[in-house]
């Protein structure tokens, strides 16, 4: 809980500058997952094992995935497919371990979802070139070029503001939780340990956390590859 209201503290400040919990824990995870991807390519063997063999069996669901949703042609979209799905989906479960996930910011989920809609009407374009990209707006009718603009411009917003609004849920059901269940230790019990709290909301937050985290980021990365093909076809 922030200070002035329900969002992300600041951590510190650089100068004038507030870094806030978002930055922090966003800033852990990208050293995480590089710590992760120099440690497990420095030495790969041609006959995988072990954790290289983890990691090639994730790559290859991840290639076929790419090819699944947006065709043989376009897997070369797979890094990027890839890289949502990790950040989105350590981002979502890193509750587990008492941060708050950057997703529920809505900064973060409109960052996301701005860069897959840039990508969107990028490699629509360059697919179709200009002018056959403009025409698809003139489609079925022309009459409907303003619903269809409105259309596309509120794909980014409905992907931010899908994953931001399910992650939040989450966090504030747990924090309302977590604050009833130390009154009723404090109230019922008479105790100032949190013991109710150590036990009770585990299995919410396999839910809130784990399960719907994993979830939704399979949600937002499976609209981004729907929106990139479909704008390229």
């Amino acid at each position: 809980m922030g200070v002035d209201g329900f969002g992300p503290r600041v951590a510190f400040y650089i100068g004038n500058i507030a870094v806030t919990e978002t930055v922090t824990v966003t800033w852990f995870i990208m050293f995480l997952l590089l710590v992760f991807s120099v440690a497990v390519t420095r030495n790969m063997k041609k006959e995988a094992s072990g954790l290289q063999l983890v990691v090639e069996q994730i790559v290859g669901m991840i290639n076929n995935l790419t090819k699944q949703n947006m065709g043989e042609k376009n897997i070369a979209f797979a890094p990027y497919v890839g890289t949502l799905l990790l950040l989105i989906g350590i981002s979502n479960i890193i509750g587990l371990f008492g941060f708050r996930p950057p997703t529920a910011d809505l900064n973060t989920t409109m960052c996301l979802s701005i860069t897959t809609f840039v990508l969107t009407q990028f490699f629509g374009m360059k697919s179709k070139g200009l002018g056959g990209y403009g025409k698809g707006f003139l489609e079925p009718i022309p009459f409907l070029l303003p619903l269809n603009i409105i259309g596309e411009l509120a794909n980014p917003i409905s992907l931010g503001f899908r994953l931001f609004g399910n992650i939040t849920a989450g966090v504030i059901i747990m924090t309302l939780l977590y604050g009833a269940l130390g009154a009723f230790t404090d109230t019922l019990l008479g105790l100032t340990v949190p013991l109710l709290q150590a036990g009770v909301p585990a299995v919410l937050h396999i839910y809130f956390d784990l399960f719907a985290g994993l979830l939704q980021s399979f949600i937002f990365t499976m609209l981004t590859m729907v929106f990139i093909s479909g704008a390229m076809e």
